[in-house]
């Protein structure tokens, strides 16, 4: 009998010594999703076929001493932003719903030369943008720990099926907060890795300068492990970084002794009112990176306000421009929040764009000038528990600044941990950022937080 929860490391060690087999590991995630993706709308298309094909060939090749590592034969989910060969790649969009793709994305295809089982397509927020929308062709993710619950987005699918256990881990993409956002509200661990570490060849764009794809599992270590299939430098993609790709997993000493953190707390004391439970988890949270040997201090950035306002300037304007033809011919086609928010970017000017890119400048030097005695710092990555689904604002964006936003801005490294629950049950999640490609220093500072609390050992109740 499969357990119904697995992460990948755990079903990795069963798989490299024969204890599970991939195909019962597939089975047991489409015997899932076929139970209780109903009422949590994660996928927007299952391929039941494809995976067990795949899963098939992994046991196969595993048998004959062909183990190729710890993504070999794990069932994992696709936000429906990365395109996929031969399967249609919608954006969770009737503009796309046709769209079949012809080649995978280059990081769908890092994770299936990594031996990883795609089980489909995961729901987004329309092009990774507007939403929860309940005018689209599929409906929107629902939260697993109570399913009358936002998941945050945009990559709301991912967030949905993994702690659900109907995924081991999943593809999300960061624009502005959209791996941290499901993450924190979701309880499970995602980190969008520094800008241009991923190729996003055959990931539907929303903005060039701020798209971030990355990997969200349950836990720090199997982020660790996807993020190993995943990075690498890509010639096709302009944005892509050209560095080499340390041991993310070897990086998870547990060990955090000496490690310099900076909280940033007016960002969510006083530039984005934090909810009580918020606030205290946090607080405790940094008490335990001192427990465990950290030094943990307090520092000042400018507010809020000003990172949010420089990055969603910068994201508007460039999806409009992305967008602009089918907004021009096919406006009602979109939903509503999606073309309403579009419209409005309409209205930036050229001059709007530049000023925010010169601001922009300013705001990442003030961060690595903060961060110079730094080696993390911390903060929140959202502002409460997970709101009713249908009480979303559809301008929320603009009504109280971004948590997350800041770090879209600088392009470093900045991942969402779950830090405990409410009193009703709900996840609560700060946020750890690193220099710029420093990613393996936040993996083994989420890792060791981990392994240090209890909260990895609770899913919600389906």
């Amino acid at each position: 009998m499969v357990p119904d929860y697995l992460t990948i490391a755990e079903a990795a060690r069963l798989i490299e010594t024969k204890e599970l087999s991939p195909v019962e590991l597939t089975d047991s995630r489409l015997a899932r999703i076929e139970k209780f993706d109903g009422r949590l709308h994660s996928f927007i298309r299952v391929t039941a076929d494809e995976a067990r094909t795949a899963a098939r060939a992994a046991e196969s090749e595993i048998a004959a001493g062909r183990y190729k590592g710890a993504l070999h034969g794990i069932p994992l989910g696709l936000k429906d932003i990365y395109e996929t060969k031969g399967i249609p790649t919608t954006g969770h969009s009737k503009v796309m719903q046709d769209h079949v793709p012809a080649e995978d994305a280059v990081s769908v295809a890092k994770l299936k030369d990594a031996g990883g089982v795609m089980l489909g397509k995961l729901a987004t927020h329309e092009f990774a943008f507007g939403g929860p929308s309940f005018d689209l062709p599929w409906p929107p993710a629902r939260n697993p720990w109570d399913t009358a619950r936002f998941t945050a987005g945009s990559s709301s699918g991912t967030g949905a099926a993994v702690p659900a256990g109907l995924v081991l881990g999943g593809t999300g993409s960061d624009t502005g907060g959209s791996i941290r956002g499901p993450a924190a509200l979701c309880g499970l661990a995602g980190i969008k890795p520094t800008y241009g570490l991923i190729s996003r060849r055959g990931i539907l764009p929303l903005a060039f300068s701020l798209d971030h794809a990355g990997p969200m599992a349950w836990t720090a270590e199997d982020c660790a492990i996807m993020l190993q299939a995943m990075a690498g430098h890509d010639p096709g993609d302009p944005a892509s970084a050209d560095v080499a790709v340390p041991d993310y997993r070897r990086a998870l000493t547990g060990d955090v002794k000496g490690l310099e953190i900076g909280l940033i707390r007016h960002f969510y004391t006083t530039d984005n009112e934090a909810s009580p439970a918020t606030r205290d988890a946090i607080d405790t949270a940094a008490k335990k990176y001192e427990e465990m040997g950290a030094s943990v201090r307090e520092i000042a950035l400018s507010p809020l306000a000003e990172w949010a306002a420089c990055g969603v300037l910068i994201m508007m304007a460039e999806a409009y421009a992305i967008h602009e033809a089918n907004l021009r011919n096919r406006f009602t086609d979109f939903g509503e929040i999606f073309r309403d928010r579009m419209a409005l970017a309409g209205l930036w000017t050229a001059a709007d764009y530049v000023q925010a890119l010169r601001r922009r400048r300013e705001l990442i030097d003030e961060l690595d000038r903060a961060m110079a005695g730094l080696d993390l710092v911390m903060t929140a990555s959202a502002q409460s528990e997970a709101p009713k689904i249908d009480e979303v604002p559809k301008f929320a964006i603009m009504e109280r600044p971004s948590l997350t936003m800041p770090f879209n801005v600088t392009g470093t490294p900045a991942m969402s941990v779950c830090c405990g629950f409410t009193e009703g049950g709900l996840p609560l999640s700060f946020q750890i950022v690193g220099k710029r490609f420093a990613d393996a220093t936040v993996l083994r500072a989420a890792d060791a937080y981990e392994r240090a609390t209890p909260w990895r050992a609770r899913r919600p109740a389906l």
